[in-house]
């Protein structure tokens, strides 16, 4: 049984943040930390102090957190950047929030004495030595501590405290994963109160100014004297004394929210995805009796994207997926009698067909638009129809002879957008054999339950708006509009990009609506551009019935597992820079060079460049970690290192850098996903290197000493290429139904009600009835049958824990 943690947040925007600068703005950005780990960076936003971001992520972490951090800072061309604020949160104030964080919060200040990190190895013991009682304290090491010199790097020493008496270890220096070994005693005296605590702190000394602080941890000396006490502690700050600045300092709107369940035995799902296949293979006549129907109307509409996730994986996992689809389009459907109306909520069907073309179609929505994306932001072109919004000031961009008139410039940007406009139809109606065969069949599926529904003279666009509604209103269209929430770009455009693919996007969503919209709404001034609209139209129909002209056989002919890509299908590719193996001694700069990397489920390689045709590769199967790498090892940042077991066994570790963090966890978590499956997963690193005849990290001189810190093969960011886990997904809709159990309930009640007052009815409403309180019996039996292994399981965990206390602690 495995414990599954999932994190979701999302940095909204900020507002009244303090300026930074001498303009009078700032330009600020977040950087987002959970237990004092870099796990993302926002983008900057120029001169705004209430900047808009709208960055969302996902971690996967299975060994838990303790500490979600935002940190505000102000970007500087020259010098340090300067931190605004920061908010904290605790696993256990965001666990208190069953649905989620949803905010402003105010930003605190940052204080160096509450930016702690890492743990602390210690036995404590109390002993009888010569008829006098001794408090024996040993403290061992300390790992993953905090950075405190320009080095990257801290001089560590340990302080323990005790009613009043001050014991040092000796310090350390230049690592934060200090080794002591020291023995440090105090006399207990006759009559010695055990309520005087025990403290152990850990300082980086300073030769000039005050020592940092760098954690502490307590002990209760009446604990102690009746077990000892060996092992790792997490170090903690002073208590704080501050809350916020009352405003001050701004305040971000977060969403936060955590997932974190037991994950049962595969044994104990499969009679929910029974009851969820039979829904899809074995439909009703009655459609709200189903337990898929039943479960869309008790899940909350704010869950219903992450249950329509769950429930697209579950049946791709079960290789159902079209039959899914076509049963909850044909359930929304059949409830519409205006076909203006057909998908215009956030229903299930809706919601599914959504994260359905981001969970199959992301590489071909990539391939479709990221050149023209590319293009968009190279040449920053300023365009605007909007005569409220021009700016002539601005046009020097555009001649520099003289400020050109208002219909000068709305000609100009015209003639751009056009041209952009141009390139992206071109490029998605051209795209029918790029677009993923199982896509291409659900939309076939789809065109004909429209079709059949709305037969009528007057509604032959209703099959083709059903289509082009999801693959440009809800995929091309919010792609153009935030390319970075697409990973089309690593940074969001600045302003003046950002109205040109604001311009686009509003262009591209009147093409996919088959221009119905077109002169009915309050942007007049897009008038311009409805002539190419308009003769656009014609080929995007034509792309359609090309698009939907497939063999259902092509996705369907088999009940089979879809698998994300093709073992040797290209996963992430990009330049990093390797590092020379045999450049050991030579200055940093000099030992990396520029490499062209690929990885799939198979391999990792890399080449001078794409074009080049010798590649080095290395099997997946030999990779035993992929970790960071501490800035002062090659006094560089963001890197990562490769560690692989060769044939012979002997260890390898190969080191990349990246451009920025956010690359890093992007690569760090795709190696990791690809190698979850290994054997032979390392629990330890070294997050330095060995250079000097010693590692930078710990200063140990055995090059095959076990690793000072603990691998984290198992964090990952969660995306769009996330490996199916059907049990995961299957418990996260057991939780919904668990929050649902209420109503179904009430359900029940009702059917059963309906059916004792239907005496005198046909035979027919009775068996419907019947067949209601059958299908909302098995729900609820399958919930409580859940319930149970849960409660057995956490039940079987205490005990096991309290066998566990009783066992002596032998020092």
């Amino acid at each position: 049984m495995a414990k599954n943690t999932s994190l979701h947040f999302r940095v909204v925007e900020g507002r009244d943040l303090p300026a930074k600068d001498v303009s009078g703005t700032s330009d600020p950005y977040c950087i987002i930390k959970v237990d004092n780990e870099v796990v993302a960076r926002t983008a900057t936003v120029w001169k705004n102090l209430n900047p808009f971001w709208g960055e969302e992520y996902t971690l996967h972490l299975p060994m838990g957190f303790h500490n979600l951090s935002f940190y505000v800072l102000d970007e500087d061309t020259i010098g340090h950047d300067d931190a605004i604020g920061k908010i904290s949160l605790s696993k256990d104030f965001i666990s208190s929030h069953s649905r989620g964080i949803d905010s402003w919060i105010n930003l605190s200040p940052v204080d160096p004495n509450e930016e702690v990190q890492g743990e602390i190895s210690v036995e404590l013991q109390v002993v009888e030595e010569s008829h006098k009682r001794v408090l024996c304290c040993h403290v061992i090491e300390a790992r993953d501590l905090a950075p405190r010199d320009t080095s990257g790097t801290s001089d560590p020493f340990a302080r323990v405290l005790w009613n009043g008496q001050v014991l040092e270890t000796a310090i350390i220096k230049k690592t934060r994963f200090p080794r002591w070994d020291e023995m440090l005693e105090f006399v207990l005296e006759e009559g010695t109160s055990g309520e005087t605590p025990l403290i152990v702190e850990v300082w980086d000394w300073d030769m000039v100014g005050k020592n940092d602080f760098l954690g502490r941890v307590e002990f209760s000396l009446d604990a102690l004297q009746k077990v000892p006490v060996k092992g790792w502690y997490r170090l903690l700050p002073f208590t704080s004394t501050e809350g916020d600045a009352g405003g001050k300092l701004g305040a971000l709107r977060l969403r936060v929210r955590l997932a974190e369940d037991r994950i049962l035995p595969s044994r104990y799902y499969q009679p929910l995805i029974d009851l969820l296949v039979e829904s899809v293979m074995c439909p009703s006549e009655e459609e709200d009796v189903t337990p898929l129907a039943l479960l869309e109307e008790v899940c909350s509409l704010e869950s219903r994207q992450d249950v329509a996730t769950k429930l697209v994986k579950i049946f791709l996992g079960q290789g159902l997926v079209l039959p899914f689809l076509d049963y909850v389009n044909l359930r929304e459907v059949s409830r519409t009698t205006d076909p203006n109306t057909l998908f215009r909520s956030n229903s299930l069907a809706s919601k599914s067909m959504e994260q359905f073309m981001k969970v199959v179609g992301m590489p071909y929505l990539h391939e479709v638009l990221k050149a023209i994306i590319n293009r968009i932001f190279e040449e920053k072109k300023y365009v605007e129809l909007d005569p409220c919004k021009i700016e002539p000031s601005r046009t020097r961009r555009i001649s520099f002879k003289s400020s050109l008139s208002e219909a000068q410039i709305r000609e100009s940007s015209l003639e751009v957008l056009t041209g952009y406009l141009g390139d992206i139809v071109e490029s998605i109606v051209s795209s029918t054999e790029k677009c993923p065969p199982i896509m291409r069949v659900a939309f076939k599926q789809l065109h004909k339950r429209v079709d059949d529904h709305f037969p009528e003279a007057e509604n032959q666009d209703a099959k083709y708006i059903a289509i082009s509604g999801f693959l440009f209103l809800r995929f091309f269209a919010p792609a153009i509009l935030t390319p970075k929430l697409f990973n089309l770009r690593d940074q969001h455009a600045d302003t003046q990009t950002s109205r040109t693919l604001l311009l686009l996007a509003k262009a591209v969503q009147s093409i996919g609506s088959l221009g119905l919209q077109l002169g009915h709404g309050k942007e007049q001034w897009m008038e311009p551009l409805h002539p190419f609209i308009l003769s656009s139209i014609g080929q995007v129909k034509e792309f359609l019935d090309w698009l939907i002209n497939v063999d259902c056989e092509n996705g369907a002919s088999e009940k089979k597992p879809w698998t994300l890509f093709h073992p040797s299908a290209t996963i992430k590719e990009g330049y990093l820079n390797k590092r020379k193996a045999e450049g050991l001694h030579l200055v940093s700069r000099f030992t990396f060079k520029k490499r062209y990397f690929w990885l799939s489920n198979e391999s990792l390689s890399y080449s001078k460049s794409p074009e080049w045709q010798v590649r080095t590769s290395i099997p997946v199967q030999q990779i035993c970690a992929v970790e960071r790498v501490d800035e002062n090892a090659f006094q560089q940042s963001h890197m990562m290192q490769i560690t692989t077991r060769e044939n012979g066994g002997q260890l390898s570790t190969m080191y990349i850098q990246c451009k920025n963090v956010n690359e890093l966890n992007q690569w760090l978590s795709a190696i990791r996903k690809v190698m979850v499956s290994n054997e032979c997963l390392l629990p330890f690193c070294h997050p330095g290197a060995f250079r000097g005849s010693r590692w930078t990290c710990c200063l140990q001189t055995d090059r095959a000493v076990r690793g000072c810190s603990r691998t984290h093969s198992a964090v990952t960011l969660g995306d769009w290429s996330d490996p199916l886990d059907p049990d995961t997904e299957a418990q996260m809709v057991y939780r919904q139904l668990l929050l649902g159990r209420d109503k179904l309930r009430e359900k029940y009640l009702e059917f059963s009600s309906t059916g004792a007052t239907q005496e005198q009815s046909s035979g027919a409403q009775k068996d419907a009835s019947a067949r209601r309180m059958a299908a909302t019996a098995q729900l609820l039996e399958v919930i409580q049958d859940l319930q149970k292994a849960h409660d057995d399981f956490e039940h079987h965990e205490e005990e096991a824990k309290a066998a566990a206390d009783l066992v002596p602690h032998h020092p």
